[in-house]
């Protein structure tokens, strides 16, 4: 089974090296078959030429311009258009997520999951530098996210998430054209009936670049697209949900 790795970069000429070359350096550790997919999204700094060299060295990446409108969602989108693996795992530029993390990851897809979602707020998980601004606001979107999904898992805005292929073709069309895509994907998901299981990582605040995520500009998306998929949930009576006859049980870790 082969993962791609698949990491939206804008602005990430100081950072993009490091997470590169540690992500693969688990990656060859664990002998996992993969690929680092990133996505250069309308970077005016050196990204670019920070990743065309990169590229002679690392054997495993290829980059690849995001030619649509500007964004972290629709970098993802152009990402997830053309990754070649058996499965995508969604990692952030600014190394933030932990490479053993990904490892993780995939030992969960061989135990047969279909997706894999990460929490950073379970014993066992760590997280450090956290804005507090962020970290409330953090809390209270997840929380109201719990409730109206009658769901356990309580991290669904973390962007660090896999699935395999099947999945990621099964939640088409994808809507969101930013941030919100972080709980799009997995909320459809699971709404229409893929497995997953939920290990804890862990998360460091970057120490490189700019964070990219506005507050402001993605409240009301994210409403938008939680509503979107609560109303399939609610009103398609299952048009949407999968065809498979047999389903894996979803699978919450310590459970």
């Amino acid at each position: 089974m082969k993962l791609s790795l698949i990491i939206p970069a804008h602005q990430e000429r100081d950072g993009i090296g490091r997470t590169v070359e540690t992500l693969t350096a688990a990656l060859e550790a664990a002998a996992i078959p993969h690929e680092i997919l990133v996505v250069e999204d309308h970077s005016t700094d050196d990204t670019a030429a920070v990743l065309t060299e990169l590229s002679t060295r690392v054997r495993a990446l290829r980059w690849i311009p995001n030619d649509g409108p500007a964004g972290y969602g629709y970098a993802v989108r152009a990402g997830l258009d053309a990754y070649s693996g058996d499965a995508a795992c969604i990692v952030m530029a600014d190394a933030s997520d932990d490479p053993a993390d990904v490892v993780a990851y995939y030992r969960k897809l061989e135990e047969g999951f279909e997706c894999v979602f990460g929490s950073r707020f379970v014993a066992g998980a760590r997280v450090e530098n956290y804005p507090w601004p962020k970290l409330v606001l953090n809390r209270f979107a997840n929380f109201g996210i719990r409730v109206l999904f009658g769901s356990r898992f309580n991290d669904w805005t973390n962007a660090f998430k896999c699935f395999r292929r099947e999945v990621i073709d099964g939640v088409r069309p994808i809507l969101s054209c930013h941030f919100n895509l972080t709980v799009e994907l997995p909320l459809k998901a699971v709404v229409r009936g893929y497995s997953y299981a939920v290990v804890p990582i862990r998360w460091h605040g970057r120490v490189t670049g700019v964070s990219k995520f506005r507050i402001k500009e993605m409240g009301s998306r994210y409403v938008f697209v939680v509503l979107y998929v609560l109303l399939e949930k609610w009103l398609s009576r299952g048009d949407y949900a999968r065809t498979r006859a047999v389903r894996h049980d979803r699978a919450f870790l310590g459970r």
